[in-house]
């Protein structure tokens, strides 16, 4: 009885690696848009220096990382989008690694984790519409963020909601759904699966 009282405890502080496959999936996600964000910042200095310059991505008239960059879209609050990226992914690497260490972050936090993901995703979807719609061509990098953005909302959605941050009912309606039935899961990928089909019936 001593033993079992003694060591109860302690348990309280053993991590649960909860959720680990979702943010190890999340850290992957972060690394990718880390660097894609570090190559269109490259390019977007490079670009103004000279807008006219050959980028690597530049594969055909309508793949052309140069000229979805020299777009106003590219600098939507007065400079590049691209910096964004590099303050926000460093920043959910962190996240990621520390979860997948056991660390579980106080709810105000992860719900203030949930609306940064909210606006970058659906800020990505947004630059994903105006350069398929709008500019007319398309970005690789800008399309790899919109779907490692996508794959992040979804990652921090699924363990808010599962950890009841957004309430008990939220939990209780979808918790099922999301656990069992990876919902959540299904309707990220099913996503970035219509965005890839457009991106091939239109451009290759």
């Amino acid at each position: 009885m001593s033993v079992e009282t003694a060591a109860e405890p302690e348990r309280r502080f053993i991590p649960t690696y909860r959720y680990r496959g979702t943010w190890i999936e999340t850290l992957i996600s972060s690394l990718l848009g880390l660097v894609a964000s570090f190559v269109l910042s490259m390019d977007a200095i490079i670009l103004a220096q000279d807008g006219d310059a050959e980028l690597s991505c530049n594969i055909n008239e309508k793949i052309s990382c140069g000229a979805v960059g020299v777009s106003w879209q590219a600098e939507l609050l007065g400079f590049p989008n691209a910096f964004l990226g590099l303050i926000a992914e460093p920043v959910i690497i962190t996240i990621a690694v520390a979860s997948i260490a056991g660390v579980l972050f106080p709810r105000w936090f992860m719900l203030g984790a949930q609306v940064v993901s909210s606006i970058g995703f659906v800020f990505a979807l947004w630059l994903f519409h105006q350069s398929y719609f709008e500019i007319g061509r398309l970005c690789p990098y800008c399309l790899l963020i919109t779907g490692t953005t996508t794959l992040i909302f979804f990652a921090f959605t699924r363990v808010n909601v599962l950890e009841g941050n957004f309430g008990t009912g939220i939990r209780d309606r979808f918790g099922t759904a999301f656990r069992v039935y990876h919902a959540d899961i299904i309707t990220a990928v099913l996503l970035i699966a219509v965005i890839a089909a457009m991106v091939v019936f239109r451009y290759l």
